[in-house]
C-alpha cells in the first residue's frame, strides 16, 4: 500500500526564517502529518533558529531545534499551493493559482519566552484554521 500525495503545499515565509515561519512549519506538520506538504523559507534568512522560538515550541512538546533557517526561492513558491507571509513585505514572488495569506505577527527576534508564548499561541490558531480550510477544500 502506498502512501496517498499531500493535499496540498504550504510554504510559510518570514524575513529571517528563525521563528514565526518555523513555528508555523511545525505546528502545521504536527496538525497534518504528511497530508499536508510543509515548507518554510525567508527573504533573508538568519544564522539559527531563534531560540526563545525553540523553548516556545519545547514548551508544547515539539522539537525545532535541528531546524536550520532556509532562503526563499521562486521555485518554492511555484510548487506550493498556499503562501503564508509573516512580515515579509514585497520580497515574496507572485505567482498566480498559489493562495496567499498575509498574516501580521509580533517578530520574535531579540524577545524573550515571555513575549514568544502568545505568538506562538497565536501562530497555533492560524495553523490549526488553515488546516481546516485546506481540510474543507479537498
Amino acid at each position: 500500500m502506498t502512501a496517498a500525495a499531500p493535499r496540498a503545499s504550504v510554504l510559510f515565509v518570514c524575513v529571517h526564517n528563525a521563528g514565526r515561519s518555523q513555528m508555523a512549519a511545525a505546528f502545521l506538520t504536527h496538525l497534518a502529518g504528511d497530508r499536508i506538504e510543509v515548507r518554510s523559507a525567508g527573504s533573508a534568512p538568519g544564522h539559527r533558529v531563534n531560540p526563545a522560538a525553540v523553548a516556545a515550541m519545547a514548551e508544547v512538546g515539539i522539537d525545532i531545534s535541528d531546524r536550520r533557517p532556509k532562503v526563499l526561492t521562486a521555485e518554492a513558491v511555484r510548487s506550493s499551493d498556499y503562501v503564508i507571509t509573516m512580515g515579509c513585505g514585497d520580497a515574496c514572488p507572485y505567482h498566480p493559482g498559489t493562495h496567499y495569506r498575509d498574516w501580521p505577527l509580533d517578530d520574535p527576534a531579540g524577545q524573550g519566552l515571555e513575549a514568544v508564548r502568545p505568538i506562538r499561541d497565536a501562530i497555533r490558531a492560524r495553523v490549526e484554521e488553515l488546516v481546516a480550510e485546506i481540510d474543507s477544500a479537498s
